[in-house]
């Protein structure tokens, strides 16, 4: 799964990998929906974070 992409990606790299725009994947991060590190002013999601938030979608059942 997202094998053609770093191992620890940008917020542009994450918001491409997901079909989304920037502006949404800033959201998720910011809220902490998506893990993330924040080194200066640079915002790096590790790709374990981004496929833990692709899984828990499977666990998300609204009725």
């Amino acid at each position: 799964m997202f094998k053609d992409y770093p191992d620890v990606m940008t917020v542009k790299q994450v918001s491409q990998a997901l079909g989304i725009g920037l502006n949404k994947t800033y959201e998720l991060v910011n809220n902490r929906v998506i893990g993330s590190k924040r080194i200066g002013k640079k915002i790096l999601v590790p790709k374990h974070c981004l496929i833990d938030f692709i899984e828990s979608a499977r666990y998300n059942i609204t009725l």
